[in-house]
């Protein structure tokens, strides 16, 4: 099974961005790719004026443009997420869709966890715009695969990638938009800990270089090195520091292997795991 990043530099051009995501996409099916996974927030990235301005429902033309070519294409696509207008919800989701080949919707899965942290001297308050989503969600491709959905900040809470792992996800995406910090530090860690220890291929979609809100700010600076990673945690392959796609086969056979010879999923022991706090909370 041939499976594709792809790693865009996206600003507050809405049209730029899908002409590039479009092009891409593109050419990652023609070197074969049949899953497809784009970077978080692939429509816009800028200011919170800009991002407001970028959200809409999905019914909306990223969504609309993720189904038609889809179906083009005959592909499985990850989009990696949009900021999603939810009816009835003040705040927007950062939300995920996964579009099978036949252009329709399989799953769609809103971020869990909000990215409010300080990074390089920057604060990044992710739920002054952004609703947290509360549902985990796995999916299935075309082919029957198992895949799992997560986004971006995801990536450092383990019990989600386990939880995905136990409902029998075989490959995780995750679309992310991973500062140039902390993917220098810790990008690469996380995304191979997250397969090693759930024995899953992960395809992990970073935005790459600066991201301005008008001519004078940066608002943040994605670090690239989109990965895919196989279940004993070896780097299939990474991309350079701009816009691109990579390539890598998943051999789905060596990954059954993988967890017969070291079952660590098989030997977990859920009865005798206690939750710290449980009774107080």
């Amino acid at each position: 099974m041939r499976v594709a990043a792809v790693q865009l530099n996206s600003t507050a051009d809405q049209a730029a961005n899908l002409a590039v995501a479009d092009r891409l996409t593109r050419a990652a099916a023609a070197d074969g790719a049949g899953l497809i996974v784009l970077p978080e927030k692939w429509t816009a990235m800028g200011s919170e004026q800009e991002l407001r301005a970028a959200a809409e429902p999905l019914d909306g033309p990223a969504i609309g443009w993720a189904r038609e070519l889809a179906r083009e294409l005959r592909v499985d696509l990850v989009a990696g997420s949009i900021l999603e207008l939810v009816p009835g919800q003040e705040k927007l989701a950062n939300t995920s869709v996964h579009v099978d080949p036949r252009g329709e919707i399989r799953a769609v899965y809103r971020k869990i966890h909000m990215f409010d942290v300080e990074v390089g001297g920057h604060a990044y308050r992710e739920s002054a715009l952004e609703q947290a989503g509360e549902e985990i969600v796995l999916s299935r491709t075309a082919g029957g695969e198992e895949l799992g959905l997560s986004i971006c900040y995801d990536l450092r809470f383990p019990e989600l990638y386990r939880i995905l792992a136990v409902l029998g996800a075989r490959i995780i995406a995750v679309p992310a938009a991973f500062t140039l910090q902390t993917t220098r530090d810790h990008w690469e860690t996380l995304v191979r800990a997250r397969a090693i220890e759930n024995q899953a291929f992960v395809i992990a979609a970073n935005q790459v270089g600066c991201h301005p809100a008008d001519r004078s700010e940066i608002v943040q600076q994605s670090g690239g090195r989109s990965m895919i990673v196989d279940p004993w945690g070896v780097v299939l392959t990474q991309a350079p520091d701009s816009e691109g796609h990579i390539v890598a086969d998943l051999d789905l056979r060596q990954q059954l292997e993988i967890r017969a010879r070291l079952p660590s999923l098989a030997n977990r022991r859920p009865s005798a795991y206690s939750w710290p706090g449980r009774e107080a909370a």
